[in-house]
């Protein structure tokens, strides 16, 4: 009698169809390939997203910090109470302007309460009060608004030449003041200088600081 031989399971595996052999491992099987354009694009969007982001913590940087004005000496450009934004940036790349609204530290203290001016005087010049009027070499101050006579000229009732880097600042409000015609004060230095205040940001008084 013969004998059958035995099959063997992997003569049998063999013998399957495609579709019917069992799955099993495959180390031959190709792995997906990441498509290089869908990458590049995911970069480039990840780099604009970190450059918005960046551009928005400098924008704030520079021209978003808030203070809030003290008392009236500046009324009625600014009131008392009024929250208002600093640009920074500016005198990064110019010096103070005459008619520009600044906000300092008096006499560069941290601890105090940041005050805020508008620019008279800038170094160089000679500022003097005189019948209730600024003179700036020599000549009456172009004030850009309407105000009443000075009543207290305090140390510039004497002419005051500023140094290379002194500024004379007074409040709007003239005769409600406590600015650079008191030794309080006094004339500043750029190092005092935080900013140039720009914008009021109390919806009653909502706009430019001009």
């Amino acid at each position: 009698m013969r004998r059958r031989r035995k099959k063997n399971k992997l003569d049998i595996r063999n013998k399957l169809p495609q579709w019917k052999k069992p799955d099993g491992l495959n180390f031959r099987r190709r792995r997906h390939r990441v498509d290089p354009a869908v990458m590049q694009r995911f970069a480039i969007f990840m780099v604009e997203v970190i450059g918005v982001v960046f551009l928005a913590y400098l924008l704030v940087i520079a021209f978003g910090m808030r203070i809030s004005n003290s008392g009236e000496s500046m009324e009625k450009t600014l009131m008392a109470g009024d929250e208002v934004l600093l640009d920074k940036l500016t005198y990064r790349i110019r010096k103070p302007r005459a008619n520009d609204v600044v906000a300092f530290l008096p006499e560069g203290n941290l601890n105090a309460k940041y005050s805020i001016k508008r620019v008279i005087g800038v170094p160089g010049d000679q500022i003097v009060i005189s019948s209730g009027k600024i003179y700036v070499n020599g000549e009456v101050y172009n004030d850009i608004l309407v105000r009443d006579a000075i009543s207290e000229p305090g140390l510039a009732a004497n002419e005051i030449t500023l140094g290379e880097d002194e500024y004379f600042v007074l409040g709007d409000n003239r005769n409600n003041s406590e600015d650079s015609r008191y030794a309080t004060i006094g004339n500043i230095s750029m190092e005092d200088i935080a900013g140039k205040v720009w914008w009021d940001a109390t919806w009653s008084n909502f706009g430019l600081v001009n």
